[in-house]
Order: C-alpha cells, then structure tokens, then sequence
C-alpha cells in the first residue's frame, strides 16, 4: 500500500480494501507539524495505522520536509525506531 501526499488537504493517505486511513498536517516555516492519525475503526489492530506513519515519514522525507509529531500514536511510532530521530521532532 502507498502513502498519497494531498497538499490540498493538508494530509497523507493510504487506500486499505477501499478505506482510507488519513495523517493530517500544518505546515508552517517549511515544517509538518503531524496533528492527527486515523485508520477506519474495522481495520484497527492490523498494523495498518503504523504502516500509514512510517510511510507518510517516508513520503515527507523525500520530498525534503522536517516534522514535528503532535499525534501521541505518531510520537510513539517516530519514537520506536532511530530511523526517524533526525526527521521527525
């Protein structure tokens, strides 16, 4: 599954069995601040959420954006692997 990034909307995306599982932004001073995660309530528990999260640090990363998690599911999954430590705040 890809992470879309929606600048429109200020969000990333991942399509999951014709759901759609959503991490929400701010940018500001060309840094995200990472506000809000949610995987559709019937896909919880599958690892779906962290796989949003990683590849939306992935897709951020590539096109050369700092971020600062605000989420406490986004802190927690920036905070489990030091992969993320110079990317995400």
């Amino acid at each position: 599954m890809t992470v879309q990034h929606e600048k429109d909307n200020s969000r990333f995306t991942m399509a999951i069995n014709g759901e759609i599982a959503i991490v929400e932004y701010q940018l500001r001073d060309d840094k995200m601040y990472l506000t809000y995660s949610e995987v559709p309530i019937k896909l919880r528990g599958k690892g779906y959420g962290k796989e949003l999260v990683e590849g939306t640090f992935e897709q951020l990363t590539k096109e050369g954006y700092k971020a600062v998690a605000v989420c406490s599911y986004i802190k927690a999954v920036a905070r489990r692997s030091e992969k993320w430590n110079s990317i995400i705040e």
